[in-house]
């Protein structure tokens, strides 16, 4: 089970055991539904980070533990759209994922969740909340703060789809009849909140740095991919940076049709924070995270439109609970352990782009995360501002 403890060491040590495993001066013209900033709500304003901070760090170990078990990494996109899914022998049906997105982002496996793990995850949103209240994360250095809200948002998150599973879009969920997204089901001292809330009230209205927005996971396949270790003070600079370059170089992220480019709809919600001058600020950030192939479409398009999402759920098995499975087998022998069939096809395809990608590309290396420390006497230079 999740448990927290409160030391003088670390602010929290939270300890986590299973029974199973879990640009330049060039205008450019704009198509996009302007999004307004969200009406400023003085109850927020406790959650503003002071300028006197402490040293202390919140230990997500726990978390990250789980998340090893709980998320599948899927690789960096290549940029193709799969072949259409067919149906399996002998029936119509086509069970799992079908969209052109299904092979980008990472996912949660809500189709091995029981009801002990499911559990786990909202007793583990309940822990954060408490630690929310027995400490001042105001005074945590920033990214502390940053991470806090992070964990807080998509545990949250991940919770309510798992007890909604099997679910297609997550959208679709309600509590007491308002979307989940904005329902107020999180409190942390004293204040109830929803997702859209620490997006809105906490994060875009105390941090500059517009890389933050993927940090958020909304349990959909067209948002920023949920990591496979939680956010920590040390690692979310780094992290968000990672998740970023994953996004904007994905179909997720960036597209063209012509000399459009057509771009994923959340940077339409963190436009009103980030990207005032809509589009020259957004063409500028995608540019500072965008490949070659990526800053080659931005350079030929000259109109923006934010329009790109995909609300399908991002979970291995479409949202769906199917009646037949498959045999696992490793080098020719079957495994007592079984599978859907979509769920199957999926990962036949991830290991097929894998392939394509290694062919066409050559070898990948791999990622090297430094952590920044601070020695007596310097500032640390890896706070997101």
């Amino acid at each position: 089970m999740f448990k927290s403890l409160i030391t003088s060491a670390s602010v929290a040590a939270l300890g986590f055991s299973a029974a199973s495993a879990l640009a330049d001066s060039t205008e450019f013209s704009a198509v996009s539904t302007s999004v307004s900033v969200a009406p400023v709500n003085p109850q927020f304003d406790i959650f503003a980070p002071q300028e006197r901070q402490s040293a202390d760090r919140i230990d997500y170990t726990a978390w990250s533990e789980a998340m090893n078990y709980l998320v599948y990494t899927m690789g960096p996109s290549i940029r193709e759209a799969p072949s259409r899914a067919e149906a399996t022998l002998g029936s119509r049906l086509i069970y799992g994922h079908q969209s052109r997105y299904r092979l980008e982002g990472n996912r949660v496996m809500f189709s091995f969740f029981n009801d002990e793990l499911r559990n786990m995850v909202a007793d583990y949103r309940l822990e954060l909340e408490q630690l929310g209240n027995q400490i001042d994360i105001t005074t945590l250095p920033r990214n502390e703060q940053l991470a806090y809200w992070l964990n807080l948002h998509n545990v949250a998150v991940m919770e309510k789809i798992a007890q909604e599973w099997p679910i297609r879009q997550p959208r679709e969920i309600e509590i007491d009849g308002i979307p989940f997204d904005q329902a107020k089901f999180i409190t942390v001292r004293g204040v109830t909140m929803s997702p859209h809330d620490i997006r809105h009230q906490i994060v875009f209205r105390n941090w500059e740095n517009p890389k933050v927005i993927y940090g958020f996971w909304r349990g959909e396949i067209g948002g920023p991919s949920l990591p496979s270790d939680a956010f920590t003070g040390l690692n979310v600079s780094q992290v968000l940076e990672r998740n970023a370059r994953e996004f904007v170089n994905s179909l997720r992220g960036t597209q063209n049709r012509g000399e459009r480019l057509q771009i994923s709809t959340i940077y339409d919600e963190a436009r009103p924070y980030f990207f005032v001058n809509w589009p020259n600020d957004i063409r500028s950030h995608l540019i500072g995270y965008a490949n070659e192939e990526v800053s080659a479409l931005i350079a030929k398009t000259t109109e923006t439109e934010a329009v790109v999402y995909e609300a399908d759920i991002a979970d291995l098995a479409g949202g769906v609970r199917e009646p037949s499975y498959v045999e696992v087998s490793s080098d020719g022998v079957a495994n007592s352990f079984r599978i859907p069939r979509g769920t199957a096809r999926l990962l036949r395809e991830q290991a097929q782009r894998a392939e394509n990608a290694r062919e066409q590309r050559g070898p990948r290396t791999g990622t090297v995360i430094f952590n920044p420390i601070s020695l007596p006497g310097q500032e640390n230079n890896g706070e997101v501002d």
